[in-house]
């Protein structure tokens, strides 16, 4: 398993405990394109080879945000046919975190809006701090929650 992603944090704990950490704090850990590659890229090394990993944990820097969703400013201007391909990236993060052996628990360390609400739910246990918030807040924008899980 790689460990040079440019947007993940990734810390074996113990011997068979994998926290990875979503690295954005300065953009409250929105998912960007690369985000959403280096997401993709590191579920599919671990359906592979879990190197040993029976958990994983899943948070993000800092304290105010777990993640604050799609990166709306890196949007801002993209082409239909620029989203489509950011788009699907995010649906095959979405997909390959689905079939990661190991459990993954959500640590809800802050806001978990949009996409990050996403993650929360579909990982296999959430545990959240006193001043954690869920929230779909993509249809506030006209926009259809999703990131193209169809279980």
């Amino acid at each position: 398993m790689r460990s040079d992603y440019e947007t993940l944090k990734l810390d074996r704990v113990e011997d068979h405990i994998l926290v990875v950490t979503l690295n954005r704090p300065e953009r409250a850990n929105a998912m960007n394109t690369q985000m959403g590659l280096d997401l993709r890229d590191l579920w599919r090394d671990l359906y592979v080879d879990q190197e040993d990993v029976r958990c994983v944990i899943l948070t993000g820097a800092g304290e105010k945000a777990f993640c604050a969703g799609g990166d709306l400013k890196e949007r801002h201007g993209m082409t239909d046919a620029q989203w489509q391909h950011q788009h699907a990236i995010f649906e095959q993060a979405v997909l390959t975190m689905m079939d990661v052996p190991p459990p993954i628990i959500a640590a809800v360390n802050g806001v978990a809006y949009g996409g990050g609400c996403e993650f929360v739910l579909l990982s296999d246990f959430a545990y959240g701090a006193t001043h954690a918030r869920l929230a779909l807040t993509e249809v506030t924008l006209g926009i259809m929650p999703g990131a193209g899980g169809t279980q």
